[in-house]
C-alpha cells in the first residue's frame, strides 16, 4: 500500500497569496487570496507582509477544517536568494537570511521558504522546501553581458512557472523537454519571456530590474536618458523609483489598477485608453518573444503563453497573430506553479530526488 504524504505548497505573488493542499497526487484544497493595491499599499516592504499573508494562510486552512498537524512536507515558492541550479531545496537559517535580505531584490516570493519554514516550525516533524526558485541560473555566458563590465545581467525570472508549463507541454506532444526549443512567456503580475534551450533556459528578461515589456504592476525597459534626468530631477528616494518601477508602473501608472481582468473589461466596453494600453502590452510582449527567437537561431519547436493573464483570449490573439510565423502558439493559462511545488514535494517524500542544501553562487 502507498504512503499517503501530505503537502502544503504556498506561492505568494506580487498581487495575490495562493496556496493549496495536496495528498500525493490529489489536490484536496486550492485557494487564491488576492490582495488589492490599497492592502499592500499599508506595508513599507514586502518583508512587513509576512505577518498578514502567513495569517491568511493558516486562517484559511482551519476554517476548511484541515488538521494542519498532518501537513508534513510545506513547500514554499523561492525567493530573490543568491544564483542556484534548478531542483528542490531544504529551507535553513542561511536561506531565510538571505531571504528577509532581499539579496537579489525584494518580490512576494521572498516569503516563500519564510512562511513555509515558521509553519513547518509549528508542526512535529513537518520540514520546509523551495523548488526552482526564481533565481535559478541557467544562463548562456554570452546573456550575461550588458554593455558595461559595472552591470551583469541577472536570472530572475518565474521559473518554476516557465519548467512546469514547457515539461507540461512536453508531455503533451509526446516529446522530452531536454529535446526541445521552446519560447515561454509567464503573463502575470510580472512578465518574463524565456528561452528554453534543449532544457535549459539560456536567456530571459528579468523583469524586477525593469528589463522586458511593461506589465499589470511593472513599468518594464524604460528610455534610459529619460529615466536618468528623471531620477535625478524629480527628488525621488531610491525607494520611490523601485516602487515606480515594481509594483507601481505598468497599468497602475496608466490606468490605476493592477487588475488585468479589469483593463480587459475597460477595453472591452470601449475605453480606448485601456485598449491602448493592453495592446501596447502585447506588442512588447511579441518584440521580446522575437529577441527569443533569435536567440535560438529561429529553431523554436513552440512559444507557450501561460500565467493568469493568459485567460484574455484577446490578447493571446493579438500576440499570436503577431508571433505566429516563428512558429505554433499554445496557450496554457493560469499557472502549474501550486502543482509543479507539490510534485516537487512528493519526490523528496518518495526518496525519488534528494532535497539539496543552499549553497548558492555568491559574489
Amino acid at each position: 500500500m502507498n504512503n499517503e504524504y501530505r503537502i502544503l505548497a504556498i506561492n505568494p505573488g506580487s498581487t495575490s497569496t495562493k496556496f493549496a493542499v495536496y495528498y500525493n497526487e490529489e489536490c484536496k484544497l486550492n485557494r487564491t487570496l488576492r490582495h488589492s493595491i490599497d492592502e499592500l499599499s499599508s506595508y513599507t516592504s514586502i518583508l512587513k507582509q509576512f505577518d498578514y499573508r502567513k495569517g491568511m494562510i493558516i486562517d484559511a486552512l482551519m476554517e476548511e477544517g484541515f488538521e494542519v498537524d498532518s501537513l508534513k512536507y510545506i513547500i514554499g515558492r523561492g525567493g530573490l536568494t543568491y544564483p542556484l541550479e534548478s531542483g528542490v531545496y531544504l529551507v535553513d537559517n542561511l536561506m531565510l537570511k538571505h531571504a528577509s535580505e532581499g539579496v537579489y531584490g525584494q518580490h512576494a516570493s521572498n516569503l516563500g521558504p519564510l512562511i513555509a519554514d515558521f509553519i513547518a516550525n509549528q508542526i512535529p516533524g513537518a520540514k520546509a522546501y523551495i523548488a526552482d526558485p526564481v533565481v535559478t541560473d541557467e544562463l548562456d555566458e554570452i546573456a550575461r553581458i550588458t554593455g558595461h563590465p559595472a552591470f551583469e545581467k541577472r536570472s530572475i525570472f518565474h521559473a518554476l512557472n516557465q519548467k512546469a508549463t514547457a515539461r507540461l507541454h512536453a508531455r503533451k506532444v509526446g516529446q522530452d523537454y531536454e529535446s526541445l526549443n521552446l519560447i515561454v512567456a509567464h503573463l502575470g503580475g510580472g512578465i518574463s519571456v524565456g528561452a528554453h534551450k534543449k532544457g535549459r533556459v539560456v536567456d530571459v528578461n528579468n523583469g524586477l530590474d525593469g528589463d522586458g515589456p511593461f506589465s499589470p504592476e511593472r513599468s518594464g525597459g524604460l528610455p534610459t536618458g529619460q529615466m536618468i534626468d528623471w531620477c535625478f530631477d524629480s527628488g525621488m528616494t531610491k525607494d520611490d523609483v523601485r516602487r515606480m518601477v515594481v509594483g507601481e508602473g505598468g497599468f497602475v501608472a496608466y490606468l490605476k489598477t493592477n487588475n488585468a481582468k479589469e483593463v480587459e473589461e475597460m477595453a472591452r466596453h470601449g475605453n480606448q485608453k485601456a485598449s491602448l494600453i493592453q495592446d501596447a502590452m502585447g506588442y512588447q510582449v511579441s518584440k521580446s518573444i522575437g529577441e527569443m527567437a533569435v536567440v535560438l537561431n529561429g529553431n523554436v519547436d513552440g512559444i507557450l503563453l501561460t500565467g493568469g493573464v493568459a485567460y484574455n483570449q484577446y490578447l493571446t490573439d493579438f500576440i499570436e497573430n503577431k508571433v505566429g510565423f516563428l512558429a505554433p502558439v499554445f496557450v496554457y493559462p493560469g499557472e502549474d506553479e501550486l502543482d509543479a511545488l507539490a510534485r516537487n514535494a512528493l519526490r523528496v517524500a518518495r526518496n525519488e530526488t534528494p532535497a539539496k542544501t543552499y549553497n548558492p553562487k555568491m559574489p
